[in-house]
């Protein structure tokens, strides 16, 4: 049988039938032909089937428009990939600190009172201190504006009759008085304060050592109009002025600030067994002698005069200082005869009277112009509490004080 006659009588499909004739020919005998078992059809995997489904010749897609989407794809795909790195690196990156310099902390909302030692808002500070001369006879009390006051200063004008340098910074009463004339040794008192000085003339020579000092003055014969005469009280314990017109006054003539250093202050501690709650102070006569009873409550001081409770004008409040003190000094006449004379400088015998106990030590004070310092008896600085601060100028031998 001819190989023709095979090939009609086995069918052989079309594949096979290339296959065969071309191995035929690759072998150079037309006629020797190799049947080949027919391989197993592949199974086409989920991915194969996926990929030739997306192939662009089986979709109704140009092949243009084909890529488009493929790249639109790949923008989402990308879009996608960067919106989940921010959010991974959101909440897994360190946040970036500060460390080439410090915040400046808030400044501070108080301060201690350069003159009382008070906590106290700090442009109160910046305020000038201003030095009123107050009187004390019979006819001037009760006075205005003394238990505001941050320093006092007491002593003998004349003939026994006491009179205080009131200083106020931080305190601002609408009403002080009544103001009368200076002496010489008040400006030793105020000038470690770098105060001005309101008063209602003086002598000769406080008025010379104005000048020769430099003190910021506002005297009353000059600037009337800082100044008032009040109806309810005869002359001349009738001369008031408050703190905004002695503030006005002393903007008009440029003390608007004073450069000083105060006591040393320290916080106060009541002493749980008080030894000095009782106070007398032999100033003169017994119109002028001091007296304080002790408040533990208050861990301050009442003060009382000529037997009698020192009050407020205004208020009719108790003055209660924090701090009572005694300077011994010499004591003398000036040379016009009449008017009182203290040795300012130096030093000389204290008393401490603070917390209901009492500190006895030394003031000393090397020129007119220089801080008193305050030593107890082995040298060191005695700290005062915070608060009003009476010192009284006394005679030796005329402090007592007991229970």
């Amino acid at each position: 049988m001819s190989h023709s006659n095979i090939e009609e009588i086995v069918e052989v499909p079309d594949h096979m039938a290339d296959h065969n004739r071309a191995s035929r020919s690759h072998n150079g005998n037309p006629h020797v032909g190799v049947l080949h078992a027919p391989k197993p059809p592949q199974k086409n995997s989920f991915w194969r089937k996926w990929l030739r489904a997306l192939h662009w010749r089986h979709t109704h897609l140009s092949r243009p428009k084909w890529f488009l989407l493929i790249f639109a794809l790949l923008l989402v795909i990308a879009g996608a990939a960067f919106g989940i790195y921010k959010v991974y690196k959101h909440y897994t990156v360190k946040p970036h600190t500060e460390t080439s310099s410090p915040r400046t902390p808030p400044a501070p909302a108080t301060e201690a009172s350069r003159l009382t030692g008070i906590e106290i808002d700090p442009l109160l500070n910046k305020r000038p201190v201003t030095g009123v001369m107050i009187e004390n006879s019979k006819d001037a009390r009760p006075q205005a504006g003394l238990k505001d006051a941050g320093v006092v200063f007491e002593a003998i004008a004349e003939g026994g009759i006491t009179r205080f340098l009131a200083l106020f910074q931080e305190a601002q009463p609408d009403r002080i008085g009544p103001i009368r004339s200076v002496r010489p040794y008040y400006l030793d008192f105020l000038l470690p304060f770098d105060g001005s000085i309101a008063h209602v003339g003086g002598p000769p020579q406080a008025l010379s050592d104005i000048k020769a000092l430099g003190v910021k003055d506002l005297d009353q014969f000059a600037n009337a109009g800082a100044y008032e005469r009040v109806k309810n009280r005869a002359a001349p314990h009738n001369v008031y002025s408050s703190t905004a017109k002695l503030d006005a006054l002393n903007a008009s003539k440029g003390f608007t600030s004073s450069n000083f250093t105060g006591f040393t202050r320290k916080k106060e501690a009541a002493s749980a067994q008080p030894t000095a709650t009782k106070i007398d102070l032999n100033v003169s006569s017994a119109l002028y002698s001091v007296h304080y009873d002790y408040d533990a409550t208050t861990n301050s001081y009442k003060r009382s005069e000529g037997g009698a409770a020192h009050t407020d004008e205004k208020s009719g409040a108790q003055i209660t200082p924090k701090v009572v003190v005694a300077l011994v000094m010499t004591r003398g006449i000036a040379s016009d005869g009449q008017h009182t004379n203290y040795g300012a400088t130096g030093s000389g015998k204290l008393y401490v009277f603070q917390d209901g106990v009492v500190t006895e030590g030394s003031w000393a004070k090397s020129d007119r112009k220089a801080q008193f310092s305050f030593t107890d008896s082995s040298g060191q600085v005695i700290a005062l509490n915070p608060g009003q601060t009476w010192i009284t100028i006394v005679d030796s031998g005329k402090v007592t004080s007991g229970i």
